[in-house]
């Protein structure tokens, strides 16, 4: 990937930080129980945007992986996961022809920073989706973990 790619992520992680400044100027945010919620490329930017923003206390990542391109090592995934040290949460198909379990899930999920008893990957017989129940259930099931849960 290119120098654009690299400059569109250090743009992405501003937009994101600056998203982060206009929730604490509300009232009606809890802005101490925030977590960053990735699907697909999201999930793919999960391994480097959390770990830039100190005021997320966790991460939900579905259907996501290392990605399969490299890229200049301002914007390296591999570069960036160590540095996640929140709670995470992988949710992925065991059949996902975009991150495969071995070569692209397990690797990501390895690499995160986060203690062993903070992180979860979880396979489903699915492809590169989640059934949704599930996805719900095991979403709200770990943010209330780590955030506690909703009032």
């Amino acid at each position: 990937m290119t120098s654009a790619f690299r400059d569109r992520v250090t743009q992405w992680s501003k937009d994101m930080g600056r998203t982060v400044d206009y929730l604490e100027t509300r009232k009606d945010i809890d802005v101490t129980r925030l977590a960053y919620y990735g699907r697909s490329w999201g999930a793919v930017m999960g391994a480097i945007l959390p770990g830039l923003e100190p005021r997320f206390k966790g991460s939900v990542l579905v259907v996501g992986g290392l990605f399969q391109q490299g890229t200049l090592p301002e914007a390296e995934q591999i570069n960036f996961a160590p540095r996640m040290k929140t709670p995470v949460l992988m949710l992925n198909g065991r059949y996902d022809y975009v991150f495969p379990v071995e070569g692209s899930q397990l690797p990501m999920f390895r690499l995160f920073g986060t203690p062993q008893k903070d992180k979860r990957h979880l396979l489903f017989e699915t492809g590169h989706s989640i059934p949704r129940n599930e996805l719900i259930k095991e979403t709200l099931n770990w943010l209330d973990r780590y955030l506690g849960p909703v009032k």
